[in-house]
């Protein structure tokens, strides 16, 4: 039996993706290993949002032909479809399998002996079809893919040029898809997607929206087998306060949020092409908070745009040490090729951008032991994992807090009232779990 072993990096999209096909492999009798272990085919599922993702990519590579260097190495995902030639040239790599092509790798595979030619990157228009793709490498939750591509064009991102036009599963796929995750136990299900407020676009081939994202959201409601529904991440401009409210009221949809924001100057909001101001984005907080008030609200932010003065750094930052959000995913600006924002003037230097990074980073610190404050000495139900650390299990409440309590078997994949205790390290809360109660 030959060997598979994948790494993944980027998004929830990018490991739902992943886990498709990984289950590809394994019907055709490959065994799947640890990528840290000797493999026959090693696959690297690459994102390309930064330019640190580029540069783990080759890490990554040439950590597969350490680990074998008589091993297939194929290398797919976002950044494959953007430098494909680039990557090919990297030693080692014998598949460069782009956004049209990551799903028939074994047709490439089998093909490999009769080519020179290791390049299979289509252009980007002909991503225009969709593969459900869904993850069950984790028991307790699995991330279902229910949208891909995108027509927003923001000036900093690639993502349209590796991942092509929006388009959706059909409704009724993604039910089902949903029941096939609930019959193998596991608890959570993550939506993603790259824009999934854009959902029902490109169904059936129709452009146009067939359904909503609100449509969507009440069928899945009606699941049986799965506890939880996590909403990924969706445009401020995309949640609309009938997704709010439903949510809100939702037995299964749980009080989490994560809104993309970018930037609190409304100046650079506009140079980046965003599709909102920051008053919007205030509106859509103070209404989350205002129907859930426990509500988890996290935040991408974006430093070092091109253009981004002290002045315009601290209008952001100011503005976030005020808004009621729990959290901020934190990235540095960089230069991608292609892009409106590649050829901007006004280059803000790395120290300076680094420097803004690690303030943010800092902030979304104090924001987080904030919101946990607010949540102790309360009992919440809390998913439990699977993996034992150091005495430890973790597990997350729905409204997205990290939770750790002493190890217990008959708590594995089970989600049971916990007292929130106290916060301790790595922006964890140590609970007490009141087991004679276990929740369903």
């Amino acid at each position: 039996m030959k060997k598979v072993a994948f790494h993944t990096l980027g998004c929830k999209l990018n490991y739902s993706e992943t886990s498709t096909i990984a289950r590809q492999l394994t019907n055709e009798g490959f065994k799947r290993v640890d990528f840290s272990q000797s493999a026959d085919l090693y696959i690297i599922n690459t994102c390309s949002v930064t330019e640190n993702a580029d540069k783990e990519c080759k890490y990554i590579i040439r950590k597969a032909k350490k680990n074998n260097s008589n091993a297939i190495i194929a290398v797919t995902g976002c950044y494959a479809q953007l430098q494909p030639e680039e990557i090919s040239k990297i030693d080692g790599v014998d598949l460069v399998l782009g956004a049209s092509e990551k799903f028939n790798i074994i047709k490439h595979l089998n093909k490999l002996d009769e080519q020179s030619s290791k390049i299979y990157a289509c252009d980007v228009q002909e991503a225009n079809f969709f593969v459900d793709s869904y993850s069950l490498n984790d028991r307790t939750r699995s991330f279902l893919k229910v949208q891909d591509g995108c027509d927003y064009n923001c000036s900093y991102c690639t993502i349209p040029l590796a991942r092509g036009i929006s388009r959706s599963d059909t409704v009724p796929n993604i039910v089902t898809n949903a029941n096939k995750i609930a019959k193998e136990g596991v608890k959570e299900i993550v939506l993603t997607g790259v824009n999934i407020g854009d959902f029902g676009k490109g169904e059936t081939g129709n452009k146009k929206h067939e359904h909503t994202f609100l449509e969507l959201l009440r069928e899945l409601d009606d699941v049986s087998g799965i506890s939880r529904f996590r909403i990924s991440s969706i445009e401020p401009n995309l949640l609309s306060n009938e997704i709010i409210d439903f949510v809100s009221k939702s037995n299964k949809f749980v009080p989490h949020f994560h809104i993309p924001l970018q930037s609190g100057s409304n100046q650079i909001l506009k140079k980046m092409r965003r599709r909102y101001l920051k008053e919007a984005y205030s509106d859509r907080v103070t209404k989350i908070k205002e129907t859930m008030p426990n509500c988890c609200i996290g935040a991408d932010v974006i430093v070092g745009f091109p253009g981004e003065s002290d002045n315009h750094f601290l209008e952001t930052y100011n503005y976030l040490n005020q808004l009621d959000i729990s959290y901020l995913h934190v990235f540095t600006f960089s230069e991608r090729a292609n892009t409106l924002a590649f050829n901007m003037k006004d280059s803000v230097p790395k120290k300076t951008r680094s420097k803004r990074s690690k303030m943010l980073r800092i902030l979304s610190n104090k924001k987080l032991n904030a919101f946990y404050q607010t949540q102790l000495n309360n009992i919440k139900n809390v998913l439990f994992e699977h993996k034992n650390k150091n005495g430890f299990m973790y597990g997350y409440t729905s409204n997205y807090i990290r939770v750790k309590v002493p190890y217990s078997n008959k708590l594995q994949n089970s989600i049971a009232p916990t007292m929130l205790t106290e916060i301790t390290e790595n922006n964890t809360v140590l609970g007490n779990t009141l087991v004679k109660k276990l929740a369903i």
